[in-house]
């Protein structure tokens, strides 16, 4: 009864990985549909938005979606994790909580001057 009982646990948690991950990749689908739209309003004559409001749009969304596939990475490793499994999950919570705090000093500099020049 245990073995069953795991096996349902394990396949409820992967289901709920797979959808946590369906998530983020629709949140970033949904962010490049709005930073698009974004781009696009000057030229049919919309001159409010600008390059840098897209690309914070766009951050925004991808902060989210760096968040929902953390989630999913934990949750893979969540029901009986080898060591291999934590390794890696350390190191992609690395690179992804790198990659979030960039974007959030990116979004919080273009709240502080949003005119500013791009590179």
């Amino acid at each position: 009864m245990f073995e069953h009982t795991e096996h349902l646990v394990r396949l409820s948690v992967e289901w709920l990985r797979l959808f946590v991950e369906g998530l983020g990749a629709a949140v970033i689908f949904f962010g490049l549909i709005a930073t698009l739209r974004m781009l696009f309003k000057p030229l049919i004559g919309d001159r409010e938005e600008g390059f840098g409001k897209a690309r914070i749009t766009f951050a925004r969304y991808l902060t989210l979606a760096l968040e929902l596939q953390l989630a999913a990475d934990v949750l893979s490793t969540s029901v009986s994790p080898s060591w291999d499994q934590i390794g890696k999950l350390a190191a992609i919570a690395v690179i992804r909580t790198a990659l979030n705090y960039f974007l959030m000093q990116e979004m919080k500099e273009e709240a502080r001057n949003p005119g500013r020049a791009l590179p």
